[in-house]
């Protein structure tokens, strides 16, 4: 058996859990800059506000009906969600952590209640995190997705839904759009629509042949997940990444040389980053810019160039240096850029780079120095020791006028609970910020 676990709207729960004044009351996230909403409670839902939707449209809207708005908090929600997976690692030996927000838990051989169980899971991390989560367990990671869909959207089922019977699977299929299977997707969801399929139970009905011929050989996969036959094994370990890209636009359009350039620095310090994490080399290094095409009146420019690296490297040091040079040769003066980038290629595991005759750098030493600075990062907070070309911060970082603290990453952030004078009991005690 399979569960899925989900957190509940998931960056909204995180802003929740030190602003219990929050629930009951309509809250968004916004996008990067905030731009748009990507994130909604229950509330603001019910109010018709859209995903997707640009915040300034609705800004009036959303001051009228007191709505929580929040810049998004990245530091924040990655923290939390760790501590969300370390307290599901407790419950099961197989632990596939699919997102920031879902995991899926192998409970196969374990000699429980499947309803119970899960409800013990939901608590103990409503209790230890603070963050609400529905959970679907069945005999596959397909319908355990069904199952959890149930969960958070069936009245009554409080967060948990077992699909472990054949008579609850196939009612749980017969009500169960095809286009919301999982790995289905709106083109074929649009394929199956035109043969008149419109339920996971109609698609379970499908020839094999059919499906394979059609929808590949992870369509038949899909289709025998849903029957209770698992053919998608648990993913332990996350698959390395083939590329890295790490762009942001800028909190004001740009346009001098300098701050451009202190951004792409930081961007290919992410990715080096990044690519150290996986024990990985890049080969190969693109850098992009590029104007506000939602501003037509204003003058246009758009150009990347692709560097092919002497030796694949994961230094931040040698990554920076090209991607300088490479910003250096496509920016042009006269223009209000709004979004730069940097991409890494040819990405393969470190200890297999192949060297080169005319190498000129140390690399023990950048790894030892990376090795250094990684660890000092790691302890005291991102960039606390950094390549001088990334700067200090400026004008090109993302807005972020709404930004809640990072209570859970940051000394200066961390909640405080003063005792009132006169000496009464903790449970009396007023908190305060």
């Amino acid at each position: 058996m399979f569960a899925l676990v989900d957190c509940n709207n998931f960056y909204v729960s995180c802003e929740r859990v030190f602003r219990p004044d929050l629930n009951g009351r309509p809250v968004v996230v916004l996008s990067n800059n905030d731009g748009c909403i990507i994130a909604r409670s229950e509330e603001a839902k019910q109010l018709g506000i859209k995903m997707g939707e640009p915040a300034f449209k609705i800004a009036a809207f959303l001051e009228q009906n007191q709505v929580a708005v929040f810049s998004s908090n990245y530091v924040l929600y990655g923290d939390l969600s760790h501590r969300v997976m370390q307290t599901l690692g407790r419950f099961t030996p197989e632990l596939e952590i699919y997102s920031i927000d879902e995991a899926f838990l192998n409970l196969t051989g374990l000699p429980v209640d499947w309803a119970a169980y899960a409800r013990t899971i939901r608590e103990t991390v409503g209790r230890h995190v603070g963050i609400p989560v529905s959970i679907g367990v069945a005999p596959t990671k397909v319908l355990a997705k069904v199952a959890n869909h149930r969960a958070k959207k069936i009245p009554g089922q409080n967060g948990v839904c077992v699909l472990a019977d054949p008579g609850a699977i196939e009612e749980a299929l017969k009500n169960f759009d095809v286009g919301e299977v999982w790995g289905i997707g709106r083109q074929y969801a649009k394929l199956l629509n035109s043969i008149q399929v419109y339920t996971a139970w109609d698609f379970l009905q499908l020839d094999d042949d059919w499906v394979r011929k059609r929808m590949t050989v992870m369509g038949l996969r899909i289709k025998k997940e849903l029957a209770g036959i698992a053919c998608l094994e648990m993913e332990l370990i996350p698959p390395a990444k083939k590329a890295i890209c790490t762009s942001r636009s800028f909190g004001e359009e740009q346009t001098e040389l300098e701050p451009i350039n202190e951004a792409v620095a930081t961007y290919a310090a992410r990715c080096a980053e990044k690519l150290r994490w996986q024990r990985s080399c890049a080969g190969m290094l693109m850098v992009f810019l590029h104007t506000n095409g939602f501003k037509p009146h204003e003058p246009q420019y758009a150009r990347n160039l692709v560097c092919k690296l002497p030796v694949p490297t994961n230094s931040t040091i040698e990554l920076i240096r090209y991607a300088s040079a490479a910003l250096r040769a496509i920016y042009r003066k006269g223009y209000r850029y709004k979004k730069a980038g940097v991409i890494v290629l040819e990405i393969g595991p470190e200890e297999r780079v192949q060297g080169s005759l005319f190498d000129r750098v140390d690399r023990a030493k950048h790894a030892a120095v990376m090795r250094e600075m990684d660890a000092i990062n790691a302890k005291y907070g991102r960039d606390t020791i950094k390549v001088a070309a990334q700067g200090l911060g400026g004008r090109w970082r993302l807005r972020q006028e709404r930004l809640s603290p990072c209570y859970t990453t940051r000394w200066s952030d961390i909640i405080k609970v003063v005792a009132p004078a006169g000496g009464r009991s903790p449970n009396e005690g007023d908190r305060t910020q």
